[in-house]
């Protein structure tokens, strides 16, 4: 990336070589020397010493000469540089010289609520979301222009942590990138991929209304055509309806339709939907009420 002027850091470690020489040419003739006590043992010592010691400033002189020549750390695509040829740069410097971001594999931070975070571990292990392995559950993501993107990613679980001041967690998945087309700093939207759930019951949303407390609520028909008040339990939306996981069952009638005109313990005359919105409901039936 970067070559910082390198001559002073040469001139240094040719000067460490050269006392390295000849230190240890002095260290080995003293290794002579001493066996047949010309010398005594101190003087030798020292000169050990002394080889040892040329021996770390020239490594010294090295490592340093080594740091003129400044590489990526990773392989990606470097940003404008804030420096140009001839400037003056230090270490420990507040700017830097260049952003190196990496983009194949390329991560994706993704805020989800701490609840949210417990159902999804429990939706993995019971099956609902795929795996892609390890624990990891599979995601999809749609681009801010709505195209699909092609490579499907692994939402991790590790290091993730709770702020305290939301409730909130940021999840972050790994999706393969050769092409570039994910960039750092765009927008785009994340969505799980559930395995098969059988028996699931989808309800349009015109269907469910929210009482006092915020609870979702439908107006379902018991045998005798008679309206009840179910408390349901919603997952999320899918297609414009909801994903209903607890509250009714397979072959109850809800009504969507002609809400404010019934109240719970009338006996109407239910009439079949007949919108395209039932038609993509699950096993669950509409009706609308009539009185």
């Amino acid at each position: 990336m970067y070559q910082i002027d390198s001559a002073p850091y040469r001139a240094v470690m040719a000067r460490a070589e050269a006392n390295l020489e000849a230190a240890r040419l002095l260290s080995e003739r003293y290794e002579k020397l001493i066996q047949s006590h010309a010398i005594s043992q101190q003087q030798y010592d020292d000169a050990r010493s002394q080889f040892l010691q040329a021996k770390a400033a020239a490594e010294s002189a090295r490592i340093d000469l080594g740091y003129t020549r400044i590489s990526a750390p990773i392989s990606g695509r470097i940003g404008r540089s804030s420096v140009t040829q001839g400037a003056l740069v230090t270490a420990n410097q507040a700017n830097v010289l260049a952003k190196v971001q990496q983009l194949d594999p390329i991560y994706v931070d993704i805020v989800q609520p701490s609840t949210a975070l417990l159902q999804l571990k429990a939706d993995l292990a019971s099956g609902r979301v795929k795996s892609a392995g390890e624990g990891q559950a599979e995601i999809r993501l749609t681009l801010e222009n709505g195209q699909i993107y092609p490579r499907a990613g692994k939402l991790q679980f590790s290091e993730v942590s709770v702020d305290e001041s939301t409730g909130a967690v940021t999840l972050r998945a790994v999706f393969p990138n050769p092409d570039g087309i994910l960039l750092p700093g765009m927008f785009v939207r994340a969505q799980l991929q559930e395995g098969e759930r059988d028996q699931a019951l989808l309800v349009p949303q015109r269907g469910v209304t929210r009482d006092s407390q915020g609870r979702a609520v439908a107006l379902v028909l018991d045998a005798k055509d008679t309206v009840q008040l179910r408390s349901l339990s919603t997952e999320r939306s899918v297609d414009g309806q909801w994903l209903v996981r607890d509250g009714i069952k397979a072959g109850d009638r809800v009504v969507i339709d002609g809400l404010q005109r019934v109240q719970p313990g009338m006996q109407v005359k239910p009439v079949p939907a007949t919108s395209d919105e039932s038609s993509r409901a699950a096993d669950g039936q509409q009706a609308q009420a009539s009185k």
